[in-house]
């Protein structure tokens, strides 16, 4: 076994990895000449002040979140049998809750594959390195795809903003096999998604049990689906007996590939798509006699960082504002934030306000987060990043 470098926590620090926090911090360990000249994402040996081992963790002397635990018996091998076991164990958790394989199949620290992110359309798989960690050790994330799945086609996507943090460039391609055709179903929808140009992996799986909430209230309604994308909500909602729908959002791509697949399954009469940007095709829309039995605004990111809180914070309760007057009597108002700085408390209150500057009164009738395939590391509340909310306006 190669002997590893030693990291050590300074004096009075290490007490949260201790208690399960996979992260150590720059300004907890010692950053001697040795330690910063370590290649970003080397394996070490996390050691507390006293020197007492805690962890195997990867090291990257340029980022904030200076380790990330990998495991805690020191005696672990970090290699492609290391990641066939966790994606093993991940994969039967999944099984438990999907009855098709489309889903998360590995969310970074929950899963113990801290920085690593991936996303199953059934025999594709998409993948997200985030680190210096998981990019040396992709070789054997990639074999162990390989033994587990035998998949058609691995796809590398790594273009997540978060990659700058950790020195780290855009990173997209094709890794094995070939990914002419990627499918994802939903609500008994057949999606084509292309993870090498859309958002993200292709798809938001985060947002599926938020999605069939709302789908369960479609039969007969109509819907305005704000920031649409290719149309998952929508298209299941016109699926499950939708009176129409309009799609908004400011992807002309986005847009056709929703409009082509309601044609392949003959929901195209019912299904308008506008290209727009959707704060201000929403304030227009207020004057109109337009109006929906559902809104639903799915917005990317307003608060992107800490300092963004306040601007972003204002921004969903402007939302809230411009949507509320949008819903029918006794209709339902769906929104929700990806916003990791914005928790759940804050962004409750500012949809509050929004609802009720708009001059409408409200009963909150569901609060849900991601979907279980987006497990929350339990020392990490900021990981539960997705907040839904679902109104009934009077």
């Amino acid at each position: 076994m190669n002997v590893r470098p030693k990291l050590r926590f300074l004096p009075k620090h290490g007490a949260r990895v201790k208690s399960g926090s996979p992260w150590a911090y720059s300004n907890e360990v010692v950053m001697d000449r040795a330690t910063k000249a370590l290649t970003p994402g080397s394996l070490v040996d996390l050691l507390d002040d006293k020197g007492a081992d805690l962890a195997v963790a990867y090291f990257n002397p340029h980022s904030l979140i200076a380790a990330r635990v990998l495991s805690r018996d020191k005696a672990t091998a970090i290699d492609t049998e290391f990641f066939r076991d966790r994606f093993e164990r991940a994969e039967a958790l999944r099984r438990k809750f999907f009855a098709k394989p489309f889903y998360r199949l590995i969310h970074a620290e929950a899963d113990a594959c801290p920085g690593l992110v991936i996303d199953r359309f059934g025999d594709v798989f998409v993948a997200q390195s985030g680190t210096a960690g998981m990019d040396l050790a992709e070789p054997h994330w990639l074999q162990a795809l390989k033994d587990e799945f035998k998949p058609r086609a691995i796809i590398v996507k790594n273009s997540a903003p978060a990659r700058a943090h950790e020195g780290l460039k855009e990173d997209i391609r094709v890794a094995h096999g070939e990914a002419d055709a990627v499918h994802v179903e939903e609500a008994g929808v057949r999606h084509r998604v292309d993870p090498l140009t859309g958002q993200k992996t292709g798809w938001f799986f985060d947002q599926a049990d938020n999605r069939a909430f709302l789908v369960g209230l479609a039969k007969g309604a109509t819907l305005l689906d704000a920031y649409s994308y290719i149309g998952p909500l929508a298209l299941g909602a016109l699926k499950a007996g939708a009176k129409s729908v309009v799609m908004l959002d400011s992807s002309q791509a986005a847009l056709d590939a929703a409009a082509e697949t309601a044609d392949a399954h003959e929901l195209g009469d019912r299904c308008e798509v506008r290209r727009c940007d959707v704060l201000q095709e929403l304030e227009e829309l207020r004057p109109s006699d337009e109006r929906f039995d559902i809104v639903a605004c799915d917005p990317p990111p307003f608060v992107r960082s800490k300092k963004d809180l306040e601007s972003g914070a204002r921004g969903y309760r402007k939302l809230a504002r411009l949507a509320a007057p949008l819903v029918t009597p006794g209709g339902f108002l769906a929104l929700s934030s990806c916003s990791h700085a914005v928790d759940a408390a804050r962004f409750q209150t500012e949809c509050a306000h929004g609802i009720a500057r708009a001059g409408r009164t409200a009963r909150m009738i569901r609060a849900a987060g991601a979907a279980p395939d987006h497990p929350v590391h339990p020392m990490l509340p900021e990981t539960a990043y997705l907040k839904s909310l679902v109104y009934q306006l009077d």
